[in-house]
């Protein structure tokens, strides 16, 4: 296990466990988690060893959002400078979904309680959304006067629709563990107790198969409702390609042509 100040990093059997924790503060992001929560996850993408990553939170919440204190103190800039600064930092949020986003492995976010602002955004970055009894999620950007930066107005109308995203980022409203999975947010819902296994579990299905073959897949998904099926086709062509060339590929071809040679022994 490695550890910085705000985040900590377990890797256990090829599944990585990313734990966002400032507990204090419902784990919401300041500018150096965020940094530290990028560093963690390069890593993550550059470390074989790991075939699938879980994303969860320390305490009563799996991530406030933002840092209302931090945001407070940011406001009191110069006029001419408070924009501009606004926007780098918004730089180093988009990274961070993206990154989540685009891993080329597997992710779960285990959502252990309150996932609000950006931390909803976070979650709904990741692959997958399995959920404690606990869990809520809101996007209330609009009731801070913001709107949601961190992916949800990408990531929402995709998992429940364009009707259900509008009403919940207009209203700002929580909604329980219990209706996001009838609504199409959370995959999978389980008890409080046993979410960090449930979700290692859940991911563990993930890992399987050829992880080459599963980071390609990924990156075509991601963008498959932006492209027609043409330019869809196209890619996964390019893709088979690269699989055909792959040492898991041909090692499972000769594993199964050796499996059934042996049975036509018999």
């Amino acid at each position: 296990m490695s550890s910085t100040n705000r985040i900590r990093l377990e890797t256990e059997d090829g599944i990585a466990t990313v734990v966002l924790n400032r507990p204090e503060k419902r784990n919401a992001l300041d500018d150096g988690m965020r940094e530290e929560l990028l560093a963690a996850l390069r890593g993550l993408a550059d470390d074989k060893s790991v075939r699938a990553v879980v994303i969860t939170g320390t305490g009563k919440a799996f991530c406030a959002g933002g840092d209302i204190a931090a945001m407070r103190e940011r406001a009191q800039a110069p006029l001419g400078e408070l924009a501009f600064n606004g926007w780098s930092r918004q730089q180093k949020t988009h990274q961070v979904v993206a990154f989540l986003h685009t891993l080329p492995k597997p992710v779960v976010a285990a959502v252990n309680g309150a996932a609000t602002g950006l931390g909803a955004d976070i979650a709904l970055s990741c692959d997958f959304v399995v959920a404690g009894e606990a869990a809520s999620f809101a996007w209330n950007y609009v009731l801070r006067g913001l709107i949601p930066d961190g992916g949800g107005m990408y990531f929402l109308p995709r998992r429940v629709g364009l009707s259900k995203a509008r009403h919940l980022i207009y209203s700002g409203r929580t909604i329980s563990a219990a209706e996001a999975q009838r609504i199409g947010v959370v995959d999978q819902l389980v008890p409080q107790d046993s979410l960090l296994e449930q979700a290692r579990a859940f991911i563990r299905d993930c890992t399987q198969g050829s992880a080459s073959a599963i980071a390609l897949s990924k990156s075509i998904l991601n963008k498959s409702f932006e492209m027609d099926a043409e330019a869809v086709f196209a890619q996964g062509s390019q893709a088979q390609a690269i699989c055909y060339t792959s040492t898991e590929h041909r090692q499972s071809i000769a594993a199964f042509l050796e499996k059934r040679s042996g049975a036509d022994k018999q």
